[in-house]
Order: C-alpha cells, then structure tokens, then sequence
C-alpha cells in the first residue's frame, strides 16, 4: 500500500478523533452526530452541482449505505446507553476491519494477502484489546457487548457497501457528495418529529462547534471512501480505525484522561499492523 494513500488515511483518521472529541464535549453524541450530518449535507448541497450525477449502478448503494447508516446510529445510541465510552468504542471499532475484509471477500471478490490480513488483525486486535482486557468490566456489560457487537456489524456493512459503490462512479466525489445529501433526512427529520426543541436548542447552542464537528466529519469520512478507491476496503479501514489511538491521544494530552500501560501495549500492536500493511500489503 503507497505511503500517500496511507497518509490519506491516517489523516482521515485524526479528523475522526478529532470530531469525536468534539462531540463527547458537546453533550449528546446523538444530537452531536444528527447536526454533524446536517452541516455535511448542507455543504454538499453547495457543491452538488458541480459533479456528474452518480450513474444508476450507484443508486442502489447510495440507498443501501443511508439505510445501513441510519440503523447503525440506533445501536450506537443503545450501545452507549448499556455501556462506557471506553468499553463499547474500541470494541466496534476494532471488530470492523476484520468484518469489512470478510464482507469485502464475500460481496466484492477482494481478497488480501496473508502480510496484508495479519496487519488487518494486528490493528484489529490492539484496538479491541482496548475492551477486551478488562475482563471483568465485560461480564457485567453483556448487553454492551450485543450492541457493540451489532455497531462493529453495521460499521463493516456500510463501508463494503460504499466502498463497492464509489468504484462504480468515474469521480468519486460525486458519490461523496449525494452520500451526504441524503444521509442526514432519516435522522434529522426523526429528530425533529420527536425532539424538536431539545436538539434545536443544541444547535443554537454552540453552532460553531457544529459546523467544525461537521465539517471534519465530513472530510474524514469522505477521505476514507476517496481512498477505497484505490486500495483494499480492509485495509483502509484498519487504517481509518486508527483513530481509536488518536482520540486517547486526544484524550490524554488535551482532555488530561489518562493514557494508561494498556493502551501503550495497544498502540504497538496498531503500529506493528500499520508497517505490515505499508511495506506488505
């Protein structure tokens, strides 16, 4: 895999760290992420115009990844609800790119070399050991780990399904673009037929934190697709996954969370992962 497209990734990543904090800041991730979306969907309202429309294969995974993406929003709320930030994020997390590579076998015909899966593994495991170590946290959180378990499920849907559908497009900024036209109206209109003047009053509330956090949504996860033109979807997505060890760092040096033995021992697994797939894949 080329440096620049790991680069790409990479900094794909940070952004997703970065919007993540944001919205742990901010309150409700719920609200945080329904007014991401508005914002990305406002700016690729703006923008629409200047790419060619999708071609008709792309419609049916454009549909695909808003319906996949609006039910992964719902077990990411529950998944939340059952357990801690720090228990049920980097098991989904970290769960994903093994699923994408099986699902990317299965559906696109992409299958990776032994060096390429053992750094999709090695990423896999350094982030969800993230969870998984605390064992005893895990055997009173079940009903986190089901919801957990079905988000990592769903996060690999959507990214197989849009990664099999911007290599449909002659320029995947017009996938990207209609992605985002069309993901936010399930959530936000749910939102406004059921918690209108709750989350109405988050946006008022800090609206320039909203349009960073949507802004840098947008661009990470339009950066990942860009990419899954180019490289395997499982690959990336271990890349993109990375952004579990981003967001601690972020944690720890600006939220003064501490960094702790485990997630230094995490974090070289990730690394390790990442030079097999730069120097193997």
């Amino acid at each position: 895999m080329s440096a620049e497209l790991i680069a790409l990734v990479l900094a794909a990543a940070v952004l997703h760290a970065g919007w993540n904090a944001l919205a742990k800041a901010g309150g409700s991730a719920f609200y945080s992420i329904a007014a991401y979306h508005l914002v990305s969907g406002a700016a690729s309202l703006c923008l629409v115009g200047f790419v060619p429309l999708p071609p008709p294969e792309a419609w049916p995974y454009l549909a695909a990844s808003v319906a996949i993406h609006t039910a992964y929003y719902c077990t990411l709320g529950r998944a939340y609800r059952h357990g801690d930030l720090s228990l049920v994020y980097p098991l989904f997390r970290g769960l994903a790119p093994m699923l994408v590579a099986g699902g990317a076998a299965v559906y696109a015909g992409e299958y990776l070399s032994w060096p390429a899966l053992a750094g999709v593994l090695l990423v896999s495991c350094g982030l969800s050991a993230l969870a998984f170590l605390g064992s005893h946290r895990l055997r009173a959180s079940l009903p986190a780990l089901g919801w957990g378990v079905a988000t990592a499920v769903l996060i690999a849907s959507y990214t197989v399904a849009d990664g099999a559908g911007v290599r449909t497009v002659e320029n995947s900024l017009s996938y990207i673009l209609w992605l985002f036209l069309l993901e936010p109206f399930p959530i936000c209109l749910w939102l406004l037929a059921r918690e209108r003047r709750e989350w109405l009053g988050y946006l008022a509330s800090d609206p320039w934190r909203v349009i960073a956090g949507g802004l840098a949504s947008a661009t990470a996860y339009g950066l990942v697709i860009h990419a899954m033109n180019f490289g395997a979807m499982a690959l990336v997505s271990s890349l993109r996954e990375t952004s579990v060890i981003f967001a601690a760092l972020i944690g720890a040096f600006l939220l003064k969370e501490p960094f702790g033995r485990r997630r230094i021992c995490s974090a070289m697994l990730v690394v390790l992962g990442v030079v097999i797939i730069r120097y193997y894949a």
